[in-house]
């Protein structure tokens, strides 16, 4: 029986968002990662990982169960978990083995858990989470960026297993070259408010210009269109078929009537301005 793919499921909270363009971003986050785990720094953790993928899902339920550490600022949170055969290696390295030992697979069970271990997730988690709200920010128009706390602001707290429906960012890591390459994975997963950031940030630019301009309170988005009545003379019929070419009308300029439609709102003075006619002081019809 020939099996065919599963069809998406549409959530109709996200209908009219780019959700289509997330693997866009997951290809930026790709390379800001890459980039990151090359620093110096950074170096001394990750000098034998390399990235290999980058994608985005939504947290089903039925996944392994994995220790889940939070990092918050005031524009959300971010939680992070690692798979620990990532985190052991990542140890190994950090304090030094010889060659022998990197290609010999870790075996977790036979591996006690310690507070060097934990303290190096939380700095791992710290980091990468950083480069990830550096990635959110980047993307953002400039005048959502204020919203978002820097990068460095993400600190560590207190958090729980992320809900069901959560969306998550799955990195696959890959250690050595080759057939024989060990990979592990790590996850992040974004609570709404950042989420939403990633969202705005792959907004095409005529739909931001458009946001921005809807952002203001109706009465000045409403546009209206005025007109002028500079001046209005009576004259007889007959002595407006005798007009000529060459012939004037004489007339006073008093304050001009401002309407809506047909309908006299205001009047104005009148005056120049760099050589154009102006309407100023307006004054309510009573």
């Amino acid at each position: 029986m020939k099996q065919t793919a599963p069809y998406q499921v549409l959530d109709p909270c996200l209908l009219g968002r780019p959700v289509h363009l997330l693997h866009i971003f997951a290809a930026q986050l790709r390379d800001d990662l890459a980039q990151a785990m090359r620093l110096n720094m950074n170096r001394r953790y990750w000098g034998a990982f390399q990235v290999e993928d980058v994608a985005f899902s939504r947290l089903e339920g039925h996944e392994p169960r994995t220790r889940w550490l939070s990092f918050a600022a005031p524009a959300g949170s971010i939680a992070f978990s690692l798979e620990r055969k990532v985190l052991l290696s990542v140890l190994n390295f950090r304090y030094g083995r010889n060659k022998s030992e990197a290609a010999a697979p870790i075996d977790e069970s036979a591996v006690r858990v310690t507070a060097t271990e934990e303290r190096l997730a939380v700095v791992l988690g710290q980091q990468l989470a950083g480069t990830l709200a550096g990635r959110i920010e980047l993307n953002l128009p400039v005048s959502d960026k204020a919203a978002l706390a820097p990068a460095d602001e993400f600190k560590p707290a207190t958090g729980n297993h992320p809900p069901k429906g959560t969306w998550i960012i799955t990195v696959t890591v890959s250690e050595g070259d080759g057939e024989g390459a060990s990979r592990g994975r790590f996850w992040f997963a974004l609570d709404k408010s950042l989420m939403a950031s990633v969202l705005r940030g792959l907004l095409p630019e005529r739909d931001q210009a458009k946001k921005n301009k809807s952002a203001g309170p109706l009465a000045q988005r409403l546009q209206v269109g005025l007109q002028g009545r500079l001046v209005s003379k009576e004259v007889a019929l007959g002595s407006l078929f005798d007009l000529q070419v060459g012939d004037i009308i004489p007339i006073s300029l008093h304050r001009a009537d401002v309407l809506l439609d047909d309908s006299r709102l205001f009047t104005a003075a009148v005056t120049e301005h760099k050589g154009k006619l102006c309407l100023t002081s307006f004054e309510d019809v009573e």
